[in-house]
């Protein structure tokens, strides 16, 4: 496996604005592939496929942006770091059970994703190699910006399947119960921000605002509200401010065959024009 993410720093004129995507990879080393037993279909069918893509024109714009090439069957980088369901590994307290902890017991079809428990160190393994120094990566980089802008804002970037597939949905984290969710049917965007309390308002508007101009439509929070990330660096009180966006996959892909719909470059000029709208919102007064 190649290194299990990827840094790409700003080649335009530097803004406040990172990008991270941390399930766009479907990608395992040998070490870890010996207990997964998740058909290749649900790693690629749980990966936010191509969403790297959709904002890589991100740092011409003056973002950074940081995207996980580890595949979240690895281990999740959305979830804390002891968020470690006791089926999963051997020894685990087994006071925080769920289907998709920081390593997936089961895939969103409901099928196992591993033949066997991990042992302890198999799980300290994936966190040293894959989950610390990505998040390592990326809290330097928020904190650079903030140094640099007084300001730093995360856009965290995802996708989620159009309609819900089961317990986990597979989308960003955070999620609420599906049945009422699944009834309705899900939004073209949904900004997850932890009901506003991960960034100021004018983010969160942002987004809306964005997604309604395209005749998309928005339901904040629901299904997810926002995973670790937003939960973790999401301290607007401290000048750091993190905005889920969850894209149904229905706008730019084929969830069937998990190919790019012909309107992919108008998603992704979307995606572009939001990361210069998120540092234009930044660059106002507070």
């Amino acid at each position: 496996m190649r290194a299990p993410f990827e840094r790409f720093d700003p080649t335009g004129p530097e803004t406040p604005v990172v990008v991270e995507v941390p399930h766009a990879g479907i990608e395992a080393g040998a070490a870890f592939l010996e207990p997964m037993v998740a058909p290749a279909r649900s790693i690629a069918r749980d990966a936010d496929l191509y969403v790297d893509a959709l904002y890589e024109d991100a740092p011409a714009l003056g973002a950074t942006l940081l995207v996980a090439r580890a595949s979240r069957y690895v281990i999740d980088l959305n979830r804390a770091e002891k968020d470690i369901d006791g089926e999963v590994v051997e020894g685990a307290r087994g006071d925080v059970r769920m289907h998709h902890g920081l390593v997936w017991r089961t895939t969103s079809d409901g099928e196992a994703a591993l033949a066997r428990r991990l042992s302890a160190q198999e799980l300290e393994e994936r966190l040293e190699l894959v989950w610390r120094p990505y998040h390592r990566e990326l809290a330097a980089i928020l904190e650079r910006k903030r140094q640099r802008f007084g300001i730093a804002v995360l856009l965290a970037a995802h996708s989620m399947p159009s309609v819900d597939r089961g317990r986990g949905g597979g989308g960003g984290g955070g999620a609420r119960d599906g049945a009422e969710v699944a009834a309705r049917g899900r939004a073209d965007v949904v900004p997850g921000s932890r009901g506003r309390r991960s960034a100021a308002g004018r983010f969160i508007d942002t987004v809306e605002a964005h997604a309604v101009a395209e005749g998309w439509s928005v339901r904040h929070d629901e299904p997810y509200a926002g995973g670790f990330t937003t939960q973790h660096y999401g301290r607007p009180a401290d000048g750091v401010h993190a905005v889920q966006v969850e894209l149904a996959r229905r706008l730019y892909l084929d969830e069937a065959t998990l190919r790019p719909l012909p309107r992919f470059p108008e998603v992704r000029a979307w995606c572009h024009a939001l990361v210069g709208k998120l540092a234009q919102a930044a660059a106002l007064p507070l």
